[in-house]
């Protein structure tokens, strides 16, 4: 345990408190060959395995950890519609037609999160009221004035606020202005993650925790893992790591942090988010408030809380959440976490072709709910058929991103001076 600066002891992870325990499963024996091996247990290798057993693929998935040890069990909870770029931004990078076949399919991603979780019965305090992205100065409304635009010549449903609805809507008059997509909603993550492998585990699949994959190869005929003291056999294979594993260069890591408060009286907290929206900003140094099933204000923001200079964004989150909603100054965070997002430079995910039927997918750029759900669904298909026409992007070869390292230093860097800054004036 930490102190958040008022003598108050800091618990971990709120995700891993409040998900509910995943009942233990044991594996008797494993198959000789599989028709899947799946590396890696949160969204994309568990959507991926829910969806190939479904298939009646035989299935094994690998995990290293635990079922959502990586970013699936520490992200904010907001299940997006689309990308973090907007779709004329998107067709600018990739063209209009590999754009639209991308942007299409990820629209689809809340819906096909939210159907998942109601089919499957999964506990996870899903609430499906949409999200806002909140303008975090009045020059703001610009950029989510584009985005407005740009969404709603595809079809999207979003709608943009001024500043009086989006301050009744959040309950804080530092906001602007927001971009409403009703077609999104929040969730708890890491019990959406334990729900996508109960549902697997109902369908067939194994999954084993706890054992890391040392190689993964291709003989000629199948593929080759050696898991632990293992080696198992497959026809085909999923690399899901995304952040956690695989080739590190391939992306530059972006650190997000979490502090929550203790649930909130219902006096106190009646004003704050009370249509249940999940919100984040447009600032460069971006910031990210959310309440849960049980009363909590939940903020967060870009940085890590691993090292020994984490006292600075500990500090700015306190600052955060009483410039917000100013009834809550002085109130304890009492529960702190960190993620890694595998970030590319063009913001876009990427699909890596690995050998025959072999696919990793990566680089989802804070967006991996709906993008992981999504690409594990068409990866299963891809790699059981080897069709790759369903696939959301035309797999590349390989993948590596210049100064990947350097740049995730340098957005630590950045988090920590923007946050000292703030402490600093107020903002």
């Amino acid at each position: 345990m930490m102190s958040d600066g008022t003598n108050k002891a800091i618990s971990g992870n709120l995700w891993q408190a409040t998900a509910g325990q995943l009942s233990e499963a044991h594996v008797d024996g494993l198959a000789g060959r599989y028709d899947l091996a799946v590396i890696g247990a949160g969204y994309t290798g568990l959507s991926t395995a829910l969806h190939a057993a479904q298939q009646g693929a035989s299935v094994v998935v690998i995990e290293a950890e635990s079922i959502g040890h990586g970013g699936s069990g520490r992200n904010v909870g907001l299940v997006n519609a689309g990308l973090w770029l907007p779709p004329g931004d998107v067709a600018a990078r990739l063209g209009e037609a590999a754009a639209e076949r991308l942007s299409g399919k990820l629209a689809e991603g809340p819906s096909l999160v939210f159907n998942l979780i109601e089919t499957h019965q999964i506990r996870c305090e899903a609430v499906r009221n949409g999200t806002l992205h909140c303008a975090h100065s009045p020059g703001a409304m610009r950029e989510l004035d584009r985005r407005h635009g740009q969404l709603t010549r595809t079809g999207a449903p979003v709608v943009l606020l001024d500043a009086a609805e989006a301050r009744r809507r959040v309950g804080s008059d530092k906001v602007h202005g927001a971009l409403f997509d009703p077609r999104a909603g929040t969730i708890q993550p890491l019990a959406y993650a334990r729900g996508l492998a109960r549902a697997a585990r109902a369908a067939g699949a194994v999954i084993l925790e706890g054992v890391r994959v040392r190689d993964a190869q291709h003989d000629g005929e199948a593929w080759r893992l050696m898991a632990g003291r293992r080696e198992i056999l497959a026809d085909a294979l999923i690399e899901a790591t995304n952040a956690y594993g695989g080739d590190r260069g391939r992306f530059a890591p972006l650190h997000f942090f979490q502090m929550a408060t203790d649930p909130l009286p219902e006096a106190k907290g009646r004003g704050i988010l009370p249509g249940g929206e999940g919100c984040w900003d447009t600032a460069l140094v971006m910031s990210a408030f959310r309440r849960d099933r049980d009363g909590r204000v939940i903020v967060g923001g870009i940085g890590s809380l691993d090292h020994g200079a984490a006292a600075v964004h500990r500090a700015w989150a306190r600052r955060k959440l009483g410039a917000l909603f100013p009834e809550l100054a002085g109130t304890p965070l009492t529960h702190g976490w960190s993620g890694t997002i595998a970030s590319t430079a063009d913001h876009l995910p990427r699909i890596r072709r690995l050998g025959p039927r072999g696919y990793a997918a990566f680089g989802y750029s804070g967006r991996g709910i709906g993008t992981g759900t999504v690409f594990g669904r068409d990866l299963a298909r891809a790699a059981l058929t080897g069709c790759e026409e369903d696939l959301p992007l035309e797999p590349v070869e390989g993948q590596a991103e210049r100064f990947g390292p350097a740049r995730g230093l340098w957005y630590e860097s950045g988090a920590l001076v923007a946050h000292a800054l703030g402490l600093v004036t107020g903002r």
